[in-house]
């Protein structure tokens, strides 16, 4: 499959009013074919700043000369274990050093990443190596027992076993690996046999050499998966170009960002703590870092409040990309609202919708506004963005990036006139070849002239702004007139007294459907009466929740978004 399966037939531009918003220093294209393959950038990215350090995590610094090394090294495993160019190879790992090695090694040695949410149940993993299916498995060992049951129905010809403490050196890597499996036992018992120790892979690999495998635009790169949150997980292809075009789209608006507000040279120190398995920190943050010189401070697991902390405590840090959830968590800490934010000049959300109320204490509190953006799996994580030059969070998603198109469209594909809320459509080179192997699926979300149909429902503006009114899936019909729930979980979001939120329909017998709330209390003695008088002070009768739950938590997904589906499972 390449990128030509999509869309055919002649593509006119469309009018594109957003590029008089465009900030000095964005260019309106980007060049996609300007590196024949991610390989050929690597490269440039190699040579280009060897000494700077490419990623610190649990304190152990990575030089670039040491990334480009050592994933050579995991590509020359692959290719003499027989894996050939085209090979699917599946990565299981949080946000540790062996990712990017791994990573980079699969992409040199001609294979196809399939990034793997390290979290899996053994039947959600059986099902994206079955569906891929991928020939081998980079796996942490604390998730060897997962890979263990699912490779029992999906045999696996290789797979490499990763420890917390590989890469950290041999005493600290002792260490914590003695801490991760002896003191806190987070390694249950699993047998993998024939599994190769990463560290072992490495050492092999290095001594066979890696033989530089040609890649074109059009090869796939990536397969990423969907949520799954809308039914079966399907495997997003990604070609070279899509991902270049992805990484160059994410530089230039960064760089517009750097030269506007550091001025100084030298690198930026990135919080990586998006987990680099979903294309949110995949392509937004591990990728673009290696042709930018940028440095990652790796969180492997931004749950950990205090810890998370801990680090940025001790290292500076300038760009800030995350979501309303990990926003929320972390300025509910008081040594988060400590720490010294005066290096900060980019703070990146997506993934889901901003409330209003945080992007507020963001900005309050870093003094760095929240550039709320908008993009999918589907589209390499990028489409939309808030220009730098915004001095406030307003909760649209911006204008489109540099070679991207939106368009708000009816169901029957026209065109809709500013301020008409429709379907976003997005054209653009960052946008997927289709889903791997089901041409009926990729049928159903491309028009014939090669927009993506996203299940967003959205308006533009006459300047070309966009804004997100909710997901077609989401919507709840009250006696026939339509409720968005972010909508309503922006008003009651905006109470003190609220942490997070989230609204769904529920089957009603007088109104088709009913609103349902959903509350996690920021203060516990918030009563249900307060939340219904907000509600009615700011939602007309047919959008106020008919019921109101408060829970302790709400599902989310790992990268922090809430799981409406969840909510509405019975029990």
């Amino acid at each position: 499959m390449t990128e030509a399966t999509a869309g055919a037939g002649a593509r006119p531009r469309l009018q594109r009013p957003w590029l008089q918003s465009y900030p000095p220093g964005l260019p309106a294209e980007i060049d996609a074919d300007a590196y024949a393959s991610l390989n050929e950038l690597f490269e440039e990215g190699f040579r280009a700043h060897p000494k700077r350090v490419f990623a610190i995590c649990m304190d152990r610094a990575m030089r670039f000369e040491t990334l480009d090394a050592l994933s050579a090294a995991f590509g020359g495993w692959l290719q003499a274990r027989g894996c050939a160019p085209g090979t699917r190879v599946a990565i299981m790992l949080p946000n540790v050093l062996q990712f990017p090695v791994a990573l980079a090694g699969v992409l040199r040695a001609g294979c196809v990443a399939v990034p793997v949410n390290p979290l899996y149940t053994p039947r959600e993993l059986e099902h994206q190596l079955r569906d891929s299916g991928a020939e081998a498995l980079v796996v942490l060992e604390n998730f060897g027992q997962v890979a263990e049951q699912a490779r029992a129905r999906v045999p696996m010809r290789h797979v490499a076993l990763a420890a917390m403490g590989d890469l950290l050196g041999l005493a600290k890597g002792a260490i914590v690996n003695h801490v991760v499996r002896r003191v806190r036992r987070l390694v249950p018992p699993f047998s993998l046999p024939g599994a190769v120790r990463f560290n072992a892979a490495l050492a092999e690999g290095g001594r066979r050499g890696l033989r530089p495998a040609a890649r074109i635009g059009g090869d796939i790169a990536l397969l990423q998966y969907t949520g799954g949150t809308t039914g079966v997980s399907k495997g997003a292809v990604l070609t070279h170009r899509n991902v270049i075009a992805a990484m160059m789209q994410v530089e230039a608006s960064l760089k517009v960002a750097i030269e506007l507000r550091r001025p100084q040279a030298g690198p930026l120190n990135v919080v990586a703590a998006l987990p680099l398995y979903h294309i949110y920190g995949l392509a937004g943050l591990c990728l673009p870092s290696i042709r930018s010189g940028n440095c990652l401070l790796l969180i492997p697991n931004p749950r950990d409040i205090p810890a998370f902390v801990a680090v940025l405590r001790k290292y500076p840090f300038h760009a800030f990309p995350g979501l309303n959830t990990l926003f929320n968590a972390l300025m509910a800490n008081p040594d988060f609202q400590r720490l010294d934010f005066s290096g900060l000049v980019f703070s990146q959300a997506g993934g889901m919708a901003t409330q209003g109320s945080v992007a507020e204490r963001w900005q309050q509190l870093t003094g760095c506004v929240v550039q709320e953006g908008w993009g999918l799996s589907e589209t390499a994580a990028i489409g939309t963005n808030n220009p730098v030059t915004i001095t406030a969070h307003d909760g649209g998603i911006g204008i489109p990036l540099p070679s991207i198109e939106v368009a708000v469209r009816d169901d029957d594909g026209h065109d809709l006139p500013p301020g008409t809320p429709g379907e976003l459509c997005i054209r653009g080179p960052n946008v997927m070849a289709g889903y791997y192997e089901r041409p009926d699926e990729t049928a159903k979300v491309f028009w014939p002239d090669g927009f993506l149909r996203t299940g967003d429902v959205g308006t533009m503006d006459a300047r070309g702004w966009f804004r997100i009114v909710d997901r077609k899936k989401d919507m709840i019909l009250v006696s026939g007139f339509n409720v968005f729930p972010s909508e309503v979980e922006a008003v009651v979001s905006s109470h003190e007294g609220v942490l997070e939120c989230a609204a769904i329909g529920v089957p009603d017998a007088g109104s088709g459907e009913a609103v349902k709330l959903f509350v996690v209390r920021r203060d516990p003695s918030l009563t249900e009466d307060e939340l219904r008088a907000l509600c009615r002070a700011q939602l007309t009768g047919y959008k106020q929740p008919r019921q109101i739950e408060f829970r302790d938590e709400l599902p989310k997904s790992p990268v922090g978004k809430v799981l409406r589906r969840a909510l509405r499972e019975p029990g």
